[in-house]
């Protein structure tokens, strides 16, 4: 594996599994002696069920409406 011009390098799928490196997932990096380790951040808070729901679903909408549009649809009745 190869690190970038950019610094990057792609960690292979069946780790990022087995450390639960989730899209968004902030990491940190430590320097000792031995080399560079990477893990998962500890989370500033933990998130509530409804924080977690709309983490979850973002991104996935397929239809483009505007706010407006989508508080019309709510309203009609």
């Amino acid at each position: 594996m190869r690190v970038t011009t950019k610094g990057q390098v792609t960690i292979p799928v069946e780790i990022r599994e087995r450390a639960g490196l989730l899209p968004h997932t902030e990491v940190e990096f430590e320097l000792d002696a031995k080399g560079v380790h990477l893990r998962r951040a500890k989370a500033a808070r933990a998130a509530g069920r409804g924080a977690a729901a709309v983490g979850r679903l973002r991104g996935q909408a397929t239809v483009r409406m505007s706010t407006d549009e989508i508080m019309a649809l709510t309203r009609r009745g």
